[in-house]
């Protein structure tokens, strides 16, 4: 609770009514709330100590907004081309890249990253825009490579904060992010502006920009390579990409024709396989393998996948039909991306085979095979729910087979691990990608990348969407195969990186970018003191202490309470507790004065019980949890 609430509190009349434990439990409902309403006052806070002076009109516009756009540098002066990732190249996810040349903006992707363990309440993290504010008009298009969450997941919220600048994808990405954008806010694809990449060929101009596209492979339908022209030189990116082996492990996709795109050419490579020396598995083993797998007579067959592997869920689905076996699909990812590739026409195959999962009980259990999404130990998909014991309609028994048919998300491991072990406990018969080839990566590996950078031969190389380290191990491989070390650049997030009649630099300048936490209320805009005070409350605890004042003798009213969640345990800790009240009455003592029509300074007496019982609770414990005074006079 923020000193103004208690200010708000105290200078009403209240009854005071105060029962063991109801306060922090109320505080703890409303603690998303509570968060709001002091990013709120945080922000007029800062507005008060730090004065502004604003002509009458500019007096509605957020101190909070002013500050970002300040944290920015003016590259308005910087000449030729500027390519500026805003996310994407020190994490996987959040991958949203800028390329700016004069008065023409063009954007490829606007993905999220999902949070890691030290970020709790936080549902994912988008891309910080900052630097696009006051920029919107010179965005010519935002392009999106395919329809991954970490490439489109973020668009609901960009692509509204930028005015809804034009949207080019191909087919099932459009229809994704229309899902998409429907799902965060009722109506709003229908603000879309979309252009349609109807044939792989197609040139589109965008201001300077002359934007192209070439044919790639990933883990999800209509995945596409993006080039752009400009007058200092070529831009080549694939997205995220690999390459198919056939039966005797030969590549079957080449990519000489980018070399004879206008030069300079800058080749900017997704790395998250260049630690990767491993063969790649050939789609035909994976099948076969997993063509075995569900032909196994005891128990049913759950393959935890991820929902947008829509060729490998068509091919189960024919496999199942031709054995006599019924298919549920489950999990609302995984149904609407099977119902989108329908009405496109890209998935056809006998309604019969699909069953709904409210009636797989009318089926034997060696007669069922279910699709569902989970496989890195997302907590409310499907494979988790079974796991727990929480799915309604599916339970996991002994015979069962439960299959991993997709890889590891980088800082997944952890849960993957719990999941998997929970699974052996239950289940004779798990099947993970260790034992048997069972998938077959959508990213490329590192003699991938040497292959891609020996065919296009670039001028200039930068590795990206991928951890620091991956990028530099992109850069040892780049090396191998004769890229000069001075034409390769590793940028971190807000890098500028600038081409001008030849000479290739990274600016000194680099461009906010700030993580943007999204939970239950929206975008965070005061996004580090709330997951501060989260991390706060999740590691020490909070501790509350309820006092009532009597408005005119400035005296103790009734008993000090105390409420402790997650810190102690109040009624096994009588002397600290007692001692606590004791800090506390004593502080109230120094702090007020019972001679008539003086009044008391609640800041200074909230802010002095706050100071006063966290330097003791820390003396006695080692451990510094939330101190919330709450004062009430009567």
């Amino acid at each position: 609770m923020t000193t103004r609430e208690i200010e708000k509190k105290q200078n009403k009349t209240k009854k005071a009514v105060v029962t063991n434990g109801s306060a922090i439990d109320d505080l703890i409902k409303n603690m998303k709330k509570q968060q709001a309403n002091l990013q709120k006052k945080t922000v007029k806070l800062k507005k008060q100590t730090k004065p502004k002076k604003t002509s009458p009109s500019k007096k509605t516009h957020s101190s909070q907004k002013d500050k970002r756009q300040n944290l920015n540098p003016d590259l308005s002066k910087i000449k030729g081309l500027k390519i500026i990732p805003l996310g994407g190249q020190e994490e996987v996810g959040r991958n949203m890249t800028v390329f700016e040349y004069e008065d023409d903006i063009v954007i490829l992707d606007m993905g999220i990253q999902f949070p890691e363990e030290d970020m709790p309440g936080v549902d994912y993290i988008v891309p910080d825009i900052s630097y696009l504010k006051g920029k919107e008009k010179k965005i010519r298009a935002v392009v999106f490579s395919h329809g991954h969450l970490d490439h489109i997941g973020a668009a609901p919220i960009l692509l509204p904060q930028l005015n809804y600048p034009r949207v080019i994808a191909r087919d099932f990405t459009l229809a994704l992010i229309k899902n998409k954008m429907e799902d965060h806010q009722k109506s709003s694809s229908k603000k879309l502006k979309t252009t349609r990449i109807k044939d792989i060929r197609q040139k589109i101009k965008l201001g300077k920009f002359k934007l192209g596209f070439f044919k790639i492979e990933h883990s999800i339908m209509d995945a596409v390579g993006v080039t752009l022209e400009t007058p200092e030189g070529t831009v080549i990116h694939p997205g995220d990409w690999t390459v198919a082996r056939n039966e005797k492990g030969e590549r079957t996709m080449h990519y000489k024709h980018l070399a004879k795109l206008p030069r300079p050419t800058i080749l900017m490579l997704e790395s998250l396989g260049a630690t990767d020396h491993n063969s790649p598995t050939s789609e035909k083993v994976m099948y076969d393998n997993i063509r075995k797998i569900i032909q196994n007579k005891e128990g049913k067959v759950i393959i935890g996948m991820f929902s947008s592997q829509i060729e490998r869920i068509k091919n189960i689905i024919e496999m199942a039909g031709k054995i006599g076996k019924k298919v549920v699909l489950d999990g609302y990812s995984m149904k609407l991306n099977v119902k989108i590739a329908q009405e496109l026409g890209y998935l056809k195959f006998d309604k019969r085979i699909l069953i709904d999962v409210k009636d797989m009980d009318k089926y034997p259990d060696n007669k069922l095979i279910v699709l569902c999404t989970g496989a890195q130990g997302e907590s409310n998909a499907t494979l988790s729910k079974i796991v727990t014991g929480n799915h309604k309609y599916i339970t996991l028994n002994k015979k069962d087979t439960v299959v991993f048919s997709s890889s590891v998300i980088p800082g997944n491991e952890n849960t993957i691990q719990r999941l998997k072990d929970n699974l052996y406990r239950q289940c004779d018969n798990v099947i993970h990608s260790d034992m048997m080839d069972i998938h077959v990566s959508g990213h490329c590996n590192a003699s991938d990348i040497q292959a891609m950078l020996k065919e296009v031969k670039p001028d200039y190389y930068i590795p990206v969407y991928a951890y620091h380290y991956f990028l530099k191990e992109a850069k040892k491989l780049a090396m191998e195969v004769g890229i000069k070390e001075e034409n390769i650049f590793i940028l971190d997030n807000g890098n500028v990186f600038n081409l001008y009649k030849g000479k290739p630099r990274i600016l000194k300048e680099k461009v906010k970018t700030d993580y943007v936490f999204i939970d239950g209320l929206g975008v965070n805009e005061l996004e580090h003191i709330v997951l501060r005070d989260r991390q706060v409350l999740a590691e020490d605890g909070i501790f509350m202490i309820t006092v009532i004042i009597d408005g005119k003798s400035k005296k103790i009213n009734g008993n000090i309470q105390i409420t402790s969640r997650g810190f102690i345990h109040v009624k096994e800790n009588f002397d600290l507790i007692n001692a606590t009240k004791k800090i506390v009455k004593e502080t109230i003592e120094k702090n007020t004065s019972s001679l008539k029509g003086t009044k008391i300074n609640w800041t200074i007496l909230t802010k002095q019980i706050r100071e006063k019982v966290g330097v003791f609770l820390f003396q006695k414990t080692q451990r510094r949890p939330m101190v919330i005074p709450v004062i009430m006079e009567v």
